[in-house]
């Protein structure tokens, strides 16, 4: 039986003194942190079981300064990675081994908005939400929209291919991204695709996207802008059980209707939810479904209708209806910070797990993941993107009591690969990073990993660039020396 392992390596001794100077002499002793108690901060991202502090945290300013500091770490052999905003869930940001942490959130410039053209070029450091507010008296937006919004980076939505709420009609990142300028593990700047639709060649953008900051660091990104809807329609249903809130789901896919949105909240984080904001969830229900259509209003209402006639067929005891934008956005604000309530539910920590099932099964997976709460005796609440099978089961514990870390990781062991039995994947969007690679193997056959090896040293030849993360790099996947890189500087063939 898989039991997930996060134990990470050992950080390396390094002449820190040299690193640090190194370091301030390219972007200034302000732009660099060095103390214990600032290293701290960035010892982890969002999956807090996993921690270990880089030897220095630098704040570039430019392109220029990434540059400067990538050249160097090769220079001195010192690994580095890049961070955004640290609001990933997979142990992406870890600096396994210690080294460089190129911190990105200085650089924070929407450079360009071109209406006309439907593009935007802009800093990686740039919050995604500052983005679509930027765009609102344009009538634009940029459409990936993770629940994080508010405090995530467009740089860190194009490391781990962000999802949200409404990708489910306009699609995840990758679909939104035209073109990046991306600074090599060697120091190479290089710039992939543009502000055009398409671009010939290979798709190196859709590569770079999604490759969990393995392949360079970001330092520009150009955005295709989406045109807003001329209305919405979004109703609530409220249902007596998951079961019946997850055949609606199916029902309303299978009748032809593709929702902006269909997201579940079960019956403990509506808890939490109406305790933090008070927007009148029933709190006898089993579980709600917020269901958004949008688009030209000509026919928007019959969608609508359909919708809530198929929800209550699935035996929702009620259809509510977000009757103006206020209501609708206070909607929208309950689901997409219900992760930050978690905390009024009584549980120091906890852990969101990012498995996908087709559709049609989530009744089985979320029975599975209430026998699971039970076997393991750890509460486990839920909040996710039922339209297209994305679930998030989120495990509530104590960090500081090794039995009850060993039960989440335990049962996030079972549930994930109850989804691959399912037939879907261990990740939708929140990324491999040092969480899941224990379960690369699993999902992909040994020839498979060999070629993401591969692809990797194509771009990341020396594995110094946010090294330990996506790919095992031990018993179950191949090293880069063993399929033809053993040098540095040296690509292999993709």
């Amino acid at each position: 039986m898989l039991r997930m392992n996060i134990t990470l390596p050992p950080a390396v001794d390094r002449d820190t003194a040299k690193l640090v100077a190194r370091m301030t002499d390219i972007v200034g002793r302000e732009n660099v942190l060095t103390a214990t108690a600032e290293l701290a901060t960035y010892e982890c991202d969002g999956f807090t079981i996993a921690k270990t502090k880089p030897d220095v945290v630098v704040f570039p300013l430019t392109t220029a300064h990434i540059v400067a500091i990538v050249k160097a770490c090769n220079e001195l052999d010192v690994p580095f990675m890049a961070r955004g905003a640290g609001t990933s869930l997979a142990g992406g940001c870890v600096p396994v081994g210690g080294g460089v942490m190129i911190a990105l959130a200085r650089m924070k410039t929407i450079h360009e908005v071109n209406v006309r053209d439907r593009y935007a070029v802009v800093d990686p450091g740039v919050v995604n939400v500052w983005l679509t507010n930027a765009l609102k008296a344009h009538g634009y937006h940029y459409a990936p929209d993770p629940s994080s919004q508010g405090a995530c980076t467009i740089g860190g939505n194009v490391a781990t291919n962000s999802g949200g709420p409404h990708t489910l009609k306009y699609g995840v990142t990758v679909n939104h991204i035209l073109g990046v300028e991306l600074v090599l593990p060697s120091g190479e700047l290089v710039t992939l695709g543009g502000p055009t639709e398409d671009s010939p060649g290979y798709d190196l953008v859709g590569t770079v996207v999604g490759s969990e900051g393995t392949f360079g660091v970001v330092s520009k990104v150009w955005v295709r802008l989406t045109r807003n809807p001329e209305a919405y329609r979004t109703l609530l249903g409220v249902f007596e059980n998951i079961d019946d809130a997850t055949n609606a789901i199916s029902g309303i896919i299978g009748s032809g209707i593709v929702p902006a949105a269909l997201e579940l909240l079960d019956s403990t984080i509506l808890k939490a939810v109406e305790a933090a904001f008070k927007f009148g969830f029933p709190m006898d229900a089993g579980a709600v479904l917020i269901m958004e259509v949008d688009g030209l209003n000509a026919g928007l209402q019959d969608e609508a209708d359909r919708i809530e006639a198929i929800a209550l067929q699935n035996n929702a005891r009620e259809v509510r209806k977000a009757n103006t934008e206020a209501e609708r956005l206070a909607l929208w604000k309950a689901r997409k910070q219900a992760f930050g309530t978690i905390g009024r539910l009584g549980y120091p920590s906890y852990c969101t797990q990012d498995g996908v099932v087709p559709r049609t099964k989530l009744p089985q997976i979320m029975k599975f993941i209430s026998a699971t709460a039970a076997k393991y005796g750890i509460a486990i609440c839920n909040v996710f993107h039922a339209g297209d099978g994305n679930i998030h089961p989120i495990l509530m514990f104590d960090e500081r009591d090794p039995v009850q870390v060993q039960r989440v990781l335990d049962a996030s062991t079972d549930i994930l690969t109850e989804c691959i039995n399912l037939g879907g994947s261990v990740t939708g969007e929140h990324g491999i990073g040092v969480e899941k690679l224990d379960f690369m193997p699993i999902l992909f056959a040994q020839a498979d990993l060999d070629c993401m090896v591969r692809l990797r040293t194509a771009f990341n030849p020396r594995n110094n660039c946010s090294p330990h993360k996506m790919l095992p790099t031990a018993g179950g996947c191949a090293e880069p020396a063993a399929i033809g890189a053993t040098k540095p500087g040296r690509r292999a063939a993709v």
